[in-house]
């Protein structure tokens, strides 16, 4: 999924790059509407779990490899727009440390696997959440159906961005065919990993999925307290 410099057009790379800039700015914006101190440690756990899943490529079909995206795990856990944050982090370390995907394409990255991945994603779970029943059950098969969702859409935002400035002679029909089914394959793994982490973290510690904060009982104020002295 990691574009690498000179397969996309400047004018289509720099455009993207705008998109993300803008993207990257309202999440810097939103982000501390969706942490607070109990949160926070997570965010910095699901960057460096991203960035560890990453690195390691399972096999698909016909010698292709796909990994995690980790979008809709990110959005899920930590809310969308700190889930956006921290995978252009991860894009943006990989960039520039390990040179997975190119630096004049990170504007492309971010917005197939940031924007579409994590914020497109998390449209997708909400979606499912609202036709189905309330409980941790659907919360685990939503954010697994919704991070396979997100890695399709990831590829056909790709495919888009090809068509409008790919730099290599291959058909649109060919490219299509190949993104989009490798990746409908690659989302299989997908969903059944980002099901498996939420459902993991959302059986010890409910209260720090941001995605599930509906399912957490309502918070009660006790009465004050009175407290009677003696008089004479």
């Amino acid at each position: 999924m990691h574009i690498p410099d000179g397969f996309i057009d400047t004018p289509v790379s720099v455009a993207a790059g705008v998109v993300a800039v803008a993207g990257v700015a309202v999440a810097i914006k939103k982000a501390p509407t969706e942490i607070d101190e109990r949160r926070a440690p997570l965010a910095g756990l699901v960057a460096a779990f991203l960035f560890a899943a990453q690195m390691l490529n399972f096999p698909v079909a016909a010698g292709t490899s796909g990994h995690l995206l980790g979008g809709v795990l990110a959005a899920v856990l930590v809310g969308p727009w700190t889930g956006m944050l921290c995978v252009s982090l991860v894009l943006l370390v990989q960039g520039l440390v390990f040179a997975d995907g190119g630096l004049s394409a990170l504007g492309l990255n971010i917005v197939n696997m940031g924007l579409i991945g994590a914020v497109g994603g998390y449209g997708v779970y909400r979606a499912i959440r609202r036709v189905t029943p309330a409980n941790k059950t659907m919360v685990v098969i939503s954010a697994g159906v919704a991070a396979g969702v997100s890695v399709v859409l990831a590829s056909i935002g790709f495919w888009v961005e090809y068509a409008l400035g790919g730099t290599t002679d291959v058909s649109l029909g060919a490219v299509f065919a190949a993104m989009v089914g490798t990746h409908a394959l690659i989302g299989i793994g997908e969903g059944l990993i980002t099901a498996l982490t939420v459902g993991a973290v959302l059986a010890v510690r409910p209260d720090l999925v941001y995605g599930a904060q509906d399912l957490l009982p309502p918070l009660t104020v006790a009465p004050p307290r009175v407290v009677r002295t003696g008089g004479g």
